[in-house]
């Protein structure tokens, strides 16, 4: 008998909605300078006074004779609360000049990667300028930053400026020179201890918390490890039995594809001997641990009963089930001003309906996400996997290791990179071993404007090309269709426009290309039978397992299905490009007060959970309106 497909409420048409970003230009390069100072720094010290001083003076015209015409000015949360990619020297100046926070700008020297140096100002290598890191003091905060400068004639100018906050004044992170003391010396009547304290804030004994995050994995997780920083109250519930459980439930062999360098928690980097590519139980544990040293107050087996917003109050109802250690469950009410669904950067898992779909008679058919893994000693057994990216091929290797005779639905083409190609051509030298420090890496990589990186992604795509050439020819010849992402630009601009779409390639490919695992490719399902699917063109094939590797939809789909309509109709879709660039509704205000949407990769969850923690506690402090 089948595993019965597990069944999820029906969403009005409304949420049923593709990621439908915005297919972003291109973006332009100025020429490479005619030659490169000996001494940057003075160009460097000049450019920046000079913008300081038309800020000051909000002269728009001097501003905007500063940059090149075709520049950029790359904003997370210092000229506003926002997150801005501006574009065009008059944009740029009326942007600086009319923003509600003053700002003020230093060349940062304290590394010779931060210091003014020459070299490209493309993120390539075919443009040269100069590049230097900046200090950003604002009428509330502090931030860091990244200048590039390109030469036309005999002037330079501004070429692109990349800003964004670090902290706000007063309300500086509990870390190195602000860090608790951690007892009180000498009597105190009623003296606890750290068991004491750690035990009653865990449990909020005599108060409710400023924000409740759904969801304990990597995102949930970074939010509230930033929001304690930052002394702001936050509790994360999850359903699971354990911290870690999201990933220790995924299939057996999963391993994650990026590198172990792009992957570090705030302020608990991995040890130096963590593996290049993580195992999802060793990273399932990691975040079991990072809860203990972090001292977050998360409720596990706990589920949201029922939630509602109070506009004349300005906080949430939020009710929850909790079942403790012993067995025991208890009920808790709680008023948070703020709630952040952290249930993965992805919504309700995309479950097609296939006509026939209870018919079907043989072991199992279920979405990827409630697979658990091939069953052992299975010689002779068929599987089909629909869907061909990273977990339809991990999923098909799995099957074919176990004996079982393995074929791919490929609907639409997929943008395969191999592994290799991403360590050592699309990462390297930033988030290699020996590059620079995770935070300065980020900073470059959120420094370049979406047009250029877009640009970027289309050489770094052609290279991985390159170096993929006999794969990509092998995948082609054995009827599995290859893209190179929207506009050629690659792996990286397919996930940060659509989610999806792209596979790293980790072993599945070769098999495709051996005819280990056969492809099915441009054909729609248009029944599932009692021993198999039958395809659009007539065609049918037998099946002792079917897993639907069809992706996930829209976040804003589990916000209706967790908090209901009245959220949903008032955030928008989530994840995919702006006009700007900037992602949508993700890390920042969502349309509903009090409501955030917080997940990505590792990387974006590290860099991001600090800009969603500063918006909350600037919004507590009354620092933003």
């Amino acid at each position: 008998m089948a595993a019965a497909v597990s069944s999820q409420p029906s969403l009005p048409s409304r949420y049923r909605v593709e990621p439908g970003s915005c297919d972003i230009p291109i973006g332009v390069l100025p020429a490479t300078a005619s030659s490169t100072p000996e001494n940057p720094d003075p160009i460097a010290s000049d450019l920046i006074a000079k913008l300081n001083d038309s800020i000051t003076k909000q002269d728009s015209a001097a501003l905007a004779a500063l940059f090149t015409e075709n520049s950029y000015w790359r904003d997370h949360l210092c000229l506003s609360w926002e997150f801005r990619t501006l574009k065009g020297s008059s944009a740029l100046s009326e942007f600086a000049v009319k923003s509600p926070s003053s700002i003020k700008l230093e060349v940062d020297r304290t590394s010779t990667l931060r210091a003014p140096h020459n070299g490209p100002i493309d993120a390539f290598g075919e443009v040269n300028g100069i590049e230097f890191f900046v200090t950003v003091t604002t009428t509330f905060g502090k931030g860091n930053g990244i200048v590039r400068l390109a030469q036309q004639g005999d002037e330079w100018k501004i070429f692109t400026v990349y800003t964004s906050l670090v902290e706000i004044t007063k309300h500086e992170e509990a870390t190195f020179h602000q860090r608790p003391a951690g007892v009180q010396h000498g009597a105190h009547q009623g003296r606890t201890n750290w068991q004491d304290r750690r035990n009653a804030d865990e449990n909020l004994e005599g108060k409710d918390p400023t924000v409740v995050i759904v969801g304990a994995g990597q995102g949930g997780l970074t939010a509230a490890a930033r929001l304690k920083m930052l002394d702001v109250d936050a509790l994360v519930i999850d359903k699971e039995d354990r911290v870690g459980d999201n990933w220790r439930g995924r299939y057996h062999q999963l391993v994650l594809h990026d590198p172990v360098w792009m992957d570090h928690l705030p302020y608990i980097p991995f040890p130096p001997n963590w593996p290049i590519f993580t195992p999802k139980d060793k990273l399932a544990e990691f975040f079991e641990s990072y809860v203990k040293l972090m001292e977050l107050n998360v409720w596990v087996r706990t589920e949201l009963k029922s939630s509602s917003w109070d506009e004349s109050k300005k906080q949430w109802t939020i009710v929850v089930q909790r079942t403790k250690a012993d067995g025991s469950t208890e009920t808790r009410t709680v008023h948070p001003r703020h709630v952040i669904q952290a249930t993965g950067h992805s919504g309700k898992k995309n479950m097609p309906h296939f006509k026939g779909v209870e018919n079907f008679k043989g072991d199992r058919i279920c979405h990827s996400s409630e697979f658990t893994g091939a069953k052992e000693n299975s010689k002779g057994k068929k599987a089909i996997v629909v869907g061909s990216c990273n977990s339809g091929h991990d999923i098909c290797q799995d099957f074919y290791e176990k004996g079982y005779e393995v074929t791919m639905v490929q609907r639409s083409s997929t943008c395969v990179v191999s592994s290799n190609s991403v360590t050592n051509i699309a990462l390297k030298g930033l988030y290699e071993e020996g590059g620079p420090p995770t935070e300065d890496a980020d900073w470059f990589l959120s420094s370049i404007p979406g047009e250029l990186f877009k640009l970027q992604q289309t050489k770094v795509s052609d290279l991985c090309g390159k170096n993929d050439a006999k794969t990509i020819e092998g995948l082609e010849k054995a009827g599995f269709k290859v893209d190179r992402g929207p506009m050629d630009a690659g792996l990286m601009i397919k996930y940060f426009q659509r989610g999806g779409g792209y596979y790293i390639d980790v072993g599945g490919s070769q098999l495709i290309i051996d005819g280990k695992v056969k492809v099915k490719q441009g054909q729609e399902i248009s029944e599932i039978l009692a021993n198999g699917i039958r395809f659009s063109d007539g065609s049918e094939l037998e099946a002792d397992e079917i897993i639907l590797a069809t992706g996930y939809q829209n976040m804003r789909t589990q916000a209706q299905i967790i908090f209901g309509d009245d959220v949903a109709d008032r955030v928008g879709n989530v994840w995919g490009l702006n006009e700007e660039g900037e992602f949508r509704t993700i890390w920042q205000r969502s349309g509903h007060p009090g409501f955030w949407f917080m997940g990505g990769n590792l990387l974006l969850c590290r860099y991001y959970s600090r800009l969603l923690a500063l918006q909350i506690k600037a919004l507590e402090t009354g620092i933003a309106k």
